[in-house]
């Protein structure tokens, strides 16, 4: 019937295992939702407030394709704050919509149709799943576990390296594991990624749900203006602003000038009144985003708790983010086993499996609901396990 096919190059983009599990969760009633990385708490006032008053100061224009002066300068200054670090707002900072579209135009700036990008996984399944859409080849190396903490594979990694291999992508804060890299892990995958001659791509969109302090250690403290380092960043984690579509990057200048340029191409720039609405969130004071790190952290402590008492799991305490990733004894297909969660008792997870190699076995919890929803949901998912 359709003598004329689609790009052949689309089988190597899957589908997402998480929108799976959400998909049939939309359609029921009564469910518990821990499948989806966000909280159920509202945008602050503040900002729904900045967001409405740009709009009546005329912020319905087009902007540059970088993004508002104003906000670059105030993402410069919160830098500056958080982590000593000084950027030029009109060379290295692009705002972008949304930390997905940051992740887009930062890969597609240093990768052609062939090239390698190494990921380590377990990692939001966005970053590999973009190498494959620009035609690029994503190599999945899992972290390790050993003692207390998750740590980076360096013999695998250095395996993976061949003549095709451009890039180097890591999450911290992670999602799904709350793995956060130190210092030391930082100048390690820094020096390794200048050894080799490779981009460092850091995605670090929870940096502000952090449990060790108020900001999780960023890259740009310790590379040059000059280092191959791009940071991808959003306000939806930190500021609740998930359906604003909001995010921006920071890169050596020659990256970011080539990015506002594809941002032309591809939504010309972020909403107007958004971005405005990002400018005012920046600029206030950080008590609220405090207080939300304590209430996650209330949340994560009690699933941890919960799913520590269950049979057959074992389960990290994280250091930042807001989730879980418990591994399930003899788990073998956590699709399966998170559908059959949500049809039987009405508990949506993400299945290990969306998030690459070395996620197969676990699932991921989201801990940012309230207590109401948190506190059902373990029971129902203590009674499933039971049940296995």
């Amino acid at each position: 019937m359709h003598s004329i096919s689609l790009a052949s190059s689309l089988s190597q983009v899957f589908p997402s295992r998480i929108r799976a599990i959400a998909d049939v969760a939309f359609a029921m009633d009564g469910v518990f939702r821990l499948h989806f990385g966000e909280s159920n708490m509202p945008t602050p006032r503040y900002i729904k407030e900045a967001a409405a008053q740009a709009l009546d100061e005329g912020y319905t224009f087009y902007t540059e394709n970088a993004g508002l002066p104003g906000l670059r300068e105030a993402i410069a200054v919160k830098y500056a704050e958080l982590h000593q670090v000084g950027l030029d707002p009109h060379s290295e900072i692009v705002v972008t919509a949304s930390g997905v579209q940051a992740l887009n135009v930062s890969i597609r700036c240093v990768l052609d149709p062939g090239d390698e990008a190494i990921v380590l996984t377990p990692n939001w399944p966005n970053a590999s799943a973009i190498v494959s859409l620009f035609g690029g080849r994503p190599r999945e190396i899992p972290f390790v576990w050993r003692g207390q903490r998750f740590e980076i594979d360096w013999a695998a990694l250095k395996d993976a390296l061949t003549p095709q291999t451009r890039l180097l992508v890591y999450a911290s804060p992670s999602n799904p594991l709350g793995w956060v890299a130190g210092t030391a892990d930082q100048q390690a995958l820094l020096e390794f990624c200048r050894r080799h001659r490779l981009w460092l791509l850091a995605d670090e969109v929870y940096e502000r749900i952090y449990y060790s302090g108020a900001v999780a250690p960023s890259i740009l403290r310790l590379c040059t203006r000059e280092d191959a380092v791009i940071v991808v960043q959003s306000f939806s984690k930190s500021h609740c602003m998930t359906g604003w579509r909001l995010g921006w990057l920071v890169a050596r200048a020659d990256l970011a000038h080539k990015a506002a340029q594809l941002n032309e191409f591809i939504v010309s720039h972020a909403s107007s009144m958004v971005q405005r609405a990002g400018e005012i969130a920046l600029k206030h004071p950080d008590h609220e985003i405090r207080s939300m790190v304590e209430y996650l952290k209330t949340r994560v402590a009690f699933c941890f708790e919960a799913l520590s008492s269950m049979k057959g799991v074992s389960v990290v305490e994280p250091a930042g983010a807001f989730y879980l990733f418990p591994r399930i004894e003899g788990l073998e297909d956590s699709f399966a086993f998170a559908l059959a969660l949500l049809k039987e008792n009405k508990v949506s997870v993400a299945p290990g499996v969306a998030f690459g190699r070395g996620g197969e076995g676990a699932v991921r919890v989201c801990c940012a609901a309230d207590r109401s929803i948190l506190e059902p949901a373990m029971e129902r998912m203590h009674h499933f396990l039971e049940k296995r």
